[in-house]
């Protein structure tokens, strides 16, 4: 049975949300659930329990203001760092958090270090298609300013695990870009274009962030500071319309009766765009298995999330990234 660490005390709904997705996921799948945290506030919301969820204590907590470098050195019984040095140990297959994101990236390359061959690790996250199948979009945010080689690495990272992960077959990769020409994009952009093209990948060339719902690849790829601004802008989108739409169909009686017609298709729509569905992303690169949950992250989020660290460390995505990096650097 896979044991995954489990950051109790991360994200603005926890502990309540973390220990109630650590109980529905341990009814759910084969795991063991090491609930990393203080245990006097956990141990009263667990009621009575689960025999595959257990409580391992600490003292610290690593917040949201802290500086992330700075609390990982400092903090060191904090429930980030006492999690990863579980999963470094071998005690845990994979480390799961709702927590700070910046703390989480300095603790995976503190701790876990990255996997040989890869320069950068990358934030990643799952969204859905218009025809019903999800895509990765990966950086969203843990580098700001990479090379073409990191691009590269991006997508052999992405692809790997939309493959072993998501069940994509031969997964497509594109370059987000301003355009899909191959002359468009900043430098390091265009010589990351040449650089997909030579590999082995199946690389099927740019996309606009406007076709990016309309399933023109399976793995998008980008620098990590116009993927966060997009991942953002997206966010900031779909909650404006649902917010548009419920105070339309609050106007008028008219509205309210058509809204009582529409309300399935609606909550559909809704679900598909939850983020919850997916639980959590990989942070690709890192040395082991690390799950990065939303930070609002409900018990149905977390549950989906150890889902995601399962999936993860069963399908050996680490492993099979540091496999494939020699061949494919001769490859470019």
């Amino acid at each position: 049975m896979t044991t995954i660490a489990l950051d109790a005390m991360g994200g603005d709904l926890a502990p309540q949300a973390t220990v109630e997705g650590a109980l529905l996921a341990a009814a759910e799948y084969p795991a063991h659930i090491l609930l990393v945290g203080k245990r006097a506030t956990l141990e009263p919301l667990l009621g009575k329990g689960h025999p595959n969820v257990e409580v391992l204590d600490t003292s610290e907590v690593i917040e949201a203001e802290d500086r992330p470098v700075q609390a990982v050195r400092h903090k060191r019984d904090s429930s980030i760092v006492v999690g990863f040095g579980l999963v470094k140990a071998g005690k845990a297959g994979a480390l799961v958090s709702a927590g700070s994101t910046g703390a989480l990236l300095a603790g995976g390359l503190l701790i876990l270090g990255r996997v040989k061959g890869i320069d950068r690790p990358a934030l990643t996250v799952v969204l859905p298609g218009l025809r019903k199948k999800p895509f990765l979009l990966l950086d969203v945010g843990a580098n700001t300013d990479v090379r073409a080689k990191n691009l590269l690495e991006f997508a052999l990272m992405g692809s790997i695990y939309v493959e072993k992960v998501l069940g994509v077959s031969s997964p497509r990769i594109a370059l987000l870009n301003i355009g899909t020409e191959e002359s468009k994009g900043t430098e390091q952009v265009k010589l990351a274009y040449r650089l997909l093209k030579g590999s082995t990948l199946n690389f099927v060339g740019n996309v606009e962030a406007r076709d990016l719902f309309d399933d023109p690849a399976d793995v998008i790829v980008s620098d990590g500071f116009p993927g966060n601004v997009l991942l953002k802008a997206i966010e900031g989108v779909a909650a404006t319309l649902f917010s548009m739409i419920r105070q339309e169909v609050k106007s008028d009686l008219r509205s309210k009766a058509g809204a009582l017609v529409l309300r399935p298709y609606l909550k559909r729509v809704a679900d598909r765009l939850d983020y919850s569905e997916y639980g959590g992303a990989p942070v690709l690169g890192l040395a082991a298995p690390c799950i990065k949950c939303h930070g609002s992250s409900g018990a149905r989020a977390i549950k989906n999330g150890i889902g995601a660290a399962l999936k993860f460390t069963e399908a050996r995505v680490i492993e099979q990234v540091a496999s494939a990096l020699p061949g494919q650097e001769r490859n470019s």
